[in-house]
């Protein structure tokens, strides 16, 4: 699961977006998406349509590595929670724009699971503080009910 706990006095669990090609792979894909497209121009090489085709295959690459590029930086996206005896807090950091925070009394703090009616199912949020924020909507199904009952016990643990 894309997140990692660790318990001191204080909890702290950071949670990122999962990342199902590494950069490794990236640089794989690349390269074999370069070699099919130049596959076909191997046939008319020494012709003048080469120039002609040429732009449109690198055009094509450059779409490819530049979609990549962009799924990169929007999975730089982080959570951290922290909970202490005496104090809640989450932020969250951005990819393209300001961090976001939220912070509240530990005491008062719950944890809620919506299976429906949020963006996402098994909708996570925590309420505090006059507020209700998410957290971990990019996590899958099964990691959201997971985050659910791990939150949950732990700020049972504090109260």
């Amino acid at each position: 699961m894309p997140y990692e706990t660790t318990n001191a006095p204080i909890l702290t669990l950071n949670l990122w977006p999962y990342r199902s090609l590494p950069r490794k792979g990236f640089v794989i894909f690349i390269g074999a998406t370069a070699a099919m497209l130049a596959l076909p121009l191997v046939t008319i090489l020494g012709s003048p349509v080469v120039w002609g085709l040429l732009p449109f295959f690198m055009a094509a690459l450059w779409a490819v590595y530049a979609a990549l590029q962009r799924s990169y930086r929007d999975g730089e996206l982080l959570e951290e929670l922290t909970i202490t005896h005496h104090e809640t807090q989450l932020v969250r950091h951005n990819p393209r724009g300001p961090d976001q925070s939220w912070s509240a009394n530990t005491y008062w703090v719950s944890v809620h699971l919506h299976k429906e009616g949020g963006p996402v199912e098994n909708y996570v949020t925590l309420k505090g503080g006059g507020r209700e924020v998410e957290i971990g909507s990019f996590l899958s199904n099964d990691e959201r009910v997971a985050l659910h009952a791990e939150l949950q016990s732990h700020l049972a643990q504090h109260r």
